[in-house]
């Protein structure tokens, strides 16, 4: 190993979500709650089989993102190098227009308030929230939400296009689950290396890659590179917005806002070391299925004493080396085997990694009247069930059904052997032996998808003056330059003036707050002021102390 970085990493565990969009809402009500934003979500959820949104943004034919191999078998652009980005760097042909997103609305509610008395009751129209004009609603962020396997969608599903010869849709074989999507924060980011001006970047502390607002042009390049379509483009402040990993809260030891309000805890956050010398060369492999496991031999052994003695020369902090020994993130990619990337065939070695869904094939099993909890009635119709198995595949290991395959059998067994435990039968160390793992594995597995506590699953190391000191006050990752706002009156018009701090309140404080067993009491509350939304017109109520009335 040549140069050991650390990185924050998450993995979701795809049996648990169910759809409710808490974690959309709650982001978009941190980061994304106003103008020029209203089309932004840096967490959506999707129905799958669907198309995704922007629309089919995994059809790579059409928006060029990612990376591929030239003829000497470097990695390459898709949208092309610098005299392609230059050429067209006034006029980029390759990017998801408003209706590939939606066109945001609102509805007319006043007049529901206003309409004159009449016989009718009044209705409120849908809004366009870019021209104020009335709309007709064709199309959202969950448009698709709960219709998968429908003939009006599947047929422009790119992965199903891909697989068309294996699959038959019928009704009766139709699945469905929903994938939750951020941004992959790349270790080989295309996203990156497509912007002209340099304004996107991979922190070297803790690999979130962020955009500095103060560089970025809007040339909107990264748009195009990104083959995950996780970077937007504000039309108001004219800059590229992205996931900032809630870097604020990160830098504390807090969870994401989305893994924070994560109805069913399916999401897990951890440490990973990796070697940034291999990255490359990683990504340049030429065999797409064999992605998953060069992607996984750039991350390195945090127990290995050979690895925390070139970290430490790399800077890296005993107590991130220590948070990695832990990390949920890492148990689950390689003690358990049961977490993949998302389209690794990009070759960005994405760095939210997914558990595939194990319920379509237990409701199969049930819905025909068998056992959906039995061994062997499960690892039988892993096997037999080749909807979900080929359609995961696509997804997650760039269409090889072996990992898949592995990991969903560990699933199975997990199930079954620990189903004995819990109506008082003797475990069999046979369930776990089939998958190769130990009895003790499968109930540490079983632990941490099923009951782990909150510090299990999240193990964040705060993060050090030393290595970024202006990590806690750096703006640059997301703008807040929205309508009337600090950075909406500089001398150049729109987004021109200084950023204003993201830590506007002291998330150390936040982060006390919150994992404290006291309750708050209401004059703490009314103390408290969170500026993260503030829409930059008045005074917020508490931010600055009353006046007393002088006695008379």
């Amino acid at each position: 190993m040549s140069r050991v970085m650390a990185q924050i990493a998450m993995v979701m565990n795809l049996d648990k979500c169910i759809g409710c969009h808490t974690c959309s809402v709650t982001c978009k009500q941190t980061w994304t709650n106003r103008a020029g934003t209203e089309y932004v979500w840096f967490n959506n959820v999707e129905t799958r089989p669907g198309l995704g949104y922007p629309r089919t943004y995994e059809d790579q034919d059409t928006w060029k993102g990612g990376w591929e191999l030239n003829r000497r078998g470097r990695l390459r652009l898709r949208a092309g190098g610098r005299l392609r980005k230059l050429l067209t760097i006034f006029a980029n042909p390759l990017l998801p227009s408003i209706q590939d997103y939606y066109e945001p609305w609102t509805y007319d509610y006043d007049r529901l308030f206003t309409a004159p008395e009449q016989d009718d009751i009044p209705v409120a129209r849908p809004k366009s929230l870019l021209t104020g004009q009335d709309t007709t609603v064709t199309w959202s962020a969950n448009w698709d939400d709960g219709l998968a396997g429908g003939p009006g969608l599947t047929r422009s599903d790119p992965v199903l296009r891909a697989m068309s010869d294996q699959v038959k849709l019928d009704f009766e074989r139709a699945f469905l689950f929903f994938l939750p999507r951020i941004c992959e924060h790349c270790l080989n980011p295309s996203c990156v290396a497509s912007c002209p001006s340099g304004a996107l970047y991979k922190r070297s502390e803790d690999g979130i890659v962020l955009v500095d607002q103060d560089r970025c042009r809007g040339w909107r390049m990264c748009v195009t590179g990104c083959p995950y379509k996780k970077v937007y483009f504000n039309h108001r402040t004219g800059k590229a917005e992205k996931c900032t990993f809630c870097f604020p809260r990160v830098e504390v030891g807090l969870p994401t806002v989305c893994s924070e309000t994560c109805v069913g805890r399916l999401r897990y956050l951890g440490v990973l070391l990796y070697d940034a010398d291999r990255v490359t060369e990683a990504a340049a492999v030429p065999d797409e299925k064999d992605l998953l496991e060069a992607h996984k031999s750039v991350l390195l052994d945090p127990h290995d004493p050979a690895v925390a003695r070139a970290a430490r020369r790399e800077g890296i902090p005993e107590d991130w080396l220590e948070a990695a020994r832990r990390s949920p993130v890492h148990k689950l990619i390689f003690e358990f085997g049961v977490a993949l990337p998302l389209r690794p065939e990009f070759r960005t070695l994405p760095m939210v990694w997914y558990i595939p869904p194990l319920s379509p094939v237990v409701d199969a099993l049930a819905g025909t009247g068998h056992d959906g909890e039995k061994a062997g009635n499960l690892f039988g119709a892993i096997d037999a069930l080749r909807i979900p198995i080929g359609y995961l595949a696509e997804l997650f290991t760039a269409g090889d059904p072996e990992p898949v395959r592995a990991a969903l059998r560990r699933l199975a067994a997990m199930r079954s052997y620990m189903r004995d435990i819990n109506l008082g039968r003797p475990p069999r160390e046979s369930v776990a032996a089939a998958v190769g793992m130990t009895g003790e594995r499968i109930e540490a597995m079983h632990r941490l998808l099923a009951i782990a506590a909150y510090d299990e699953r999240y193990v964040i190391p705060t993060a050090h003056p030393e290595q970024g000191p202006w990590m806690e006050e750096l703006a640059t990752g997301c703008s807040l330059d929205y309508e009337g706002g600090p950075g909406m009156s500089g001398p150049f018009g729109e987004a021109s003036g200084e950023p204003p701090p993201i830590a506007v309140e002291t998330f150390h404080a936040l982060r006390q707050r919150q994992r404290s067993d006291a309750l708050l009491r209401p004059e703490e509350r009314r103390e408290r002021v969170n500026l993260l939304n503030w829409d930059g017109k008045g005074l917020p109520e508490g931010l600055f102390p009353k006046r007393k009335k002088k006695d008379s």
